[in-house]
């Protein structure tokens, strides 16, 4: 087990350590699946809660498997037990939509939200969505969604967003949403040479209204190289 307090400590003040009763949004991605932006995600998002503080919602992107939910659960000995499922959405808006929807007995049809629930993780300041796939039914398909109706009331709720966003190489969801989140943290492994894809994400993500914050360069034990440095600042 990696204990990166430290680390998310650095990373929590390199962001501007938000005011409390200030809602902040940070989207944490990479260009590549396998560089560990789910456990940067997660382990920023214990840090805010225990040791910033703050009341923080852990919002899993990656719709197809709610990686997030299954390593917390797994995990109660180091993260607390988590609590039973209740509304992911404080009035029924939702990042994503299902299509086809599916029909009511009553001739409508089930809201977006009702896929999606929260689950306290060891207490009351750190929350954890999972997204039901079990429930879709034969065509259905989830797509990420550009609204901003579901961050802003979220907001309303919770004092630290994280989320966790699939790797740009398999979704274009951190860049759907990019302009809604107040930061974007780029992840790159610390023994990954090729700089050229994150540098491409970076410029994907301004163009797209996101604001870059940074880089954090996972599992770095060394200094990154110079031209890394220069080319992700």
């Amino acid at each position: 087990m990696v204990d990166l307090n430290a680390e998310m400590a650095e990373l929590w003040s390199s962001l501007g350590a938000p005011a409390p009763g200030r809602p902040h949004v940070i989207q944490v991605v990479a260009a590549r699946r396998g560089e560990g932006t789910s456990t940067i995600a997660r382990e920023l998002a214990r840090f805010t809660s225990a040791r910033a503080g703050r009341k923080t919602w852990l919002v899993d992107m990656d719709l197809a498997t709610s990686n997030q939910f299954q390593t917390l659960s797994s995990q109660p000995e180091r993260f607390g037990v988590l609590g039973p499922a209740v509304a992911a959405s404080p009035d029924e808006s939702a990042f994503f939509t299902v299509q086809p929807p599916a029909p009511r007995s009553d001739g409508g049809v089930w809201p977006d939200s009702k896929y999606l629930t929260a689950h306290s993780v060891g207490g009351s300041r750190l929350w954890v969505t999972r997204f039901n796939r079990d429930a879709l039914r034969g065509r259905q398909k989830v797509h990420i969604i550009p609204g901003a109706e579901y961050w802003q009331a979220l907001r309303r709720h919770a004092e630290v967003i994280v989320v966790d966003s699939p790797s740009t190489d398999r979704s274009q969801a951190a860049l759907t949403v990019a302009q809604h989140m107040d930061q974007t943290v780029l992840v790159v492994s610390a023994q990954q040479p090729d700089v050229k894809p994150p540098a491409q994400l970076r410029d994907a993500l301004a163009t797209a209204g996101g604001r870059c914050a940074g880089v954090f360069f996972n599992q770095a034990s060394v200094q990154p190289p110079a031209f890394l440095r220069a080319i992700l600042p």
